[in-house]
């Protein structure tokens, strides 16, 4: 076989590969989609291609007064936007103390958040949810809140510190010979040469609330404390309720704010993902 056989054997291949993982990604979603124009609620009686395609579902989920859907909404978005910016606040400050100072317990502090890595949230969370009983946070967004922003330090921490040991530390140094604090070099040189990763991090940390059933599974125990994961699993986890094509509706809508932030974040994206990790 020669190298031109082989070459076309291989990019057929590859893209092969990549049509069976569209097939695998998509099928899913583009059943979701019909499935939430579907007319009817069962989901065993509807169709890949509705008939009669409808809009009702979505108009019920923003007009039914049985429905909490925007108040689900809300507090989906209060809990992503304050956890996209904590966390981004939290992580850039200890990635910097950890690039940048000299201190004893840095060796081990990074070794530490490595292992924390190492182990699943689960084996946590009854210990969490102890936690936000003593001091008085379950049925909270806010209990919800400081358990996602504790909960991102270890993975965003090391790959942010990653990042900032690529920046020139002379750039650093320059500053200070002009006069330059701590917290103005990290505030108008760190920062801005950081914002891929950020960007990265203020995504990842956005999508978490609306992404995430378990923690607010526990955390939460009040229809009007509900993130959209939680509320939506009301539709359909009674013995009775068979609002599933309701369900597949309000889980569409839950792509716009996630969209809307990559569209926004999406030039630093790309960078951002492939810098954060090359220096440790």
């Amino acid at each position: 076989m020669n190298r031109k056989t082989k070459s076309k054997i291989e990019v057929t291949l590859i893209y092969l590969f990549f049509l069976i993982m569209f097939i695998i990604i998509g099928y899913p979603l583009f059943w979701a989609i019909m499935m939430s124009v579907n007319p009817g609620t069962n989901m065993l009686v509807t169709d890949l291609f509705p008939s009669n395609p409808t809009l009702e579902h979505y108009i019920w989920l923003f007009t039914d007064p049985r429905s909490d859907y925007l108040l689900w909404y809300k507090n989906s978005l209060i809990v992503a936007i304050l956890n996209s910016l904590g966390s981004v606040i939290i992580t850039s400050l200890i990635a910097y103390a950890f690039s940048r100072y000299k201190f004893i317990g840095r060796k081990y502090g990074l070794y530490l958040f490595l292992l924390l890595q190492m182990f699943p949230a689960l084996m946590g969370m009854v210990a969490i949810y102890i936690l936000l009983n003593t001091i008085g946070l379950t049925d909270s967004l806010w209990g919800l809140l400081l358990v996602y922003l504790g909960g991102q330090i270890p993975f965003n921490a090391w790959l942010v510190k990653g990042y900032f040991d690529t920046i020139p530390k002379e750039l650093d140094e320059a500053a200070k010979i002009d006069g330059a604090g701590h917290l103005k070099v990290f505030w108008t040189i760190m920062l801005p040469l950081a914002k891929p990763i950020l960007a990265v991090v203020a995504l990842f940390n956005f999508m978490a609330p609306f992404m995430d059933f378990l923690l607010p599974r526990i955390v939460l125990t009040s229809p009007e404390n509900y993130t959209l994961a939680l509320g939506l699993y009301s539709f359909i986890n009674d013995q009775f309720s068979t609002n599933f094509t309701r369900f597949a509706a309000g889980a569409i809508l839950i792509a716009i704010p996630i969209a809307l932030v990559f569209l926004l974040l999406q030039r630093y994206l790309i960078s951002g993902l492939t810098s954060g990790a090359t220096k440790g």
